[in-house]
């Protein structure tokens, strides 16, 4: 992940402003939990999520999980009211706390593609390869924040190895392969952990070669996510910003792109090919 991803990971300091829709669900979702008469605490065990969540998403501060939807449709007794005001929430306009939306959603997926044309993608990285990310930040981290993030970037890394029914495909440029982020080790090592990293039969890894002069993904960097109920989610980022994308119209569209990228870059096979020959000259 690049330095943008680096400052959107740490924990928000300005919360972004509600947009009107969160606000909307959140709104009705107050009103028809005390039309039932339960407070934040009472209602959390019924429908499965902590008094802070629901806070959270009453305030629109938090896009409501499809699974929050449903049980609060049948807890409250919500008429469908609430499935109809989801269908218009979006999260897009947020700056500061939607990539732990995303976060979560990640833990839960069934399927991520990932498009990455800066730095080896945050679920790929070494230690001292998020080490140097993080150590290079500007504005500059303290010691204590550079841990706290690379223990972060370290731990979400999990997801691989407890998730193997999850398919995982990640397609990304051959030129930040090249760069010696870190040194002539660092990348040395970083390669090695790609080369492990996707032995596993759920994960996919793609080179997109440098000679392929035009590609579907020169727009900049993006991810798809599927959930358990079948949805489809996006979300891309750029200069300390990013966008979480629920827009079926957008998403459409990202995975058209997404599908070109695929047949542009080299295979798995070949991609492969290319990390040892990168490894070997290191």
């Amino acid at each position: 992940m690049t330095d943008s991803t680096i400052s959107i990971e740490q924990p928000a300091t300005n919360e972004p402003e509600p947009s009107d829709s969160l606000k909307a669900f959140g709104a009705a979702h107050k009103a028809f939990r005390k039309r039932a008469g339960y407070t934040q605490e009472q209602y959390a065990p019924l429908v499965g999520y902590q008094p802070g969540t629901i806070a959270s998403i009453e305030q629109g501060r938090r896009f409501p999980p499809r699974s929050f939807v449903e049980r609060a449709e049948e807890v409250l007794d919500a008429f469908g009211v609430l499935r109809s005001v989801y269908k218009h929430a979006t999260r897009e306009k947020g700056l500061a706390s939607w990539f732990r939306q995303w976060a979560e959603l990640e833990e839960q997926a069934i399927s991520l593609c990932t498009w990455e044309n800066r730095l080896v993608p945050g679920l790929l990285q070494t230690e001292a390869y998020a080490r140097t990310l993080f150590s290079g930040r500007i504005p500059m981290f303290s010691d204590s924040e550079i841990e706290a993030q690379v223990s972060a970037r370290l731990e979400r890394q999990s997801l691989i190895q407890e998730r193997p029914n999850t398919l995982f495909s990640f397609i990304v440029e051959e030129h930040l392969l090249q760069r010696l982020t870190g040194g002539a080790d660092v990348m040395r090592e970083q390669i090695e952990h790609l080369l492990e990293g996707t032995e596993p039969r759920n994960v996919e890894f793609q080179v997109m070669p440098m000679s392929r002069g035009f590609h579907a993904g020169l727009n900049g960097p993006v991810q798809l996510l599927e959930t358990p109920e079948n949805e489809w989610f996006a979300y891309s980022e750029g200069q300390e910003n990013g966008q979480f994308i629920v827009k079926p119209n957008t998403i459409s569209a990202l995975h058209m792109r997404y599908a070109k990228l695929r047949s542009q870059a080299l295979t798995p096979e070949d991609s492969r090919s290319l990390l040892e020959r990168m490894r070997g000259a290191l």
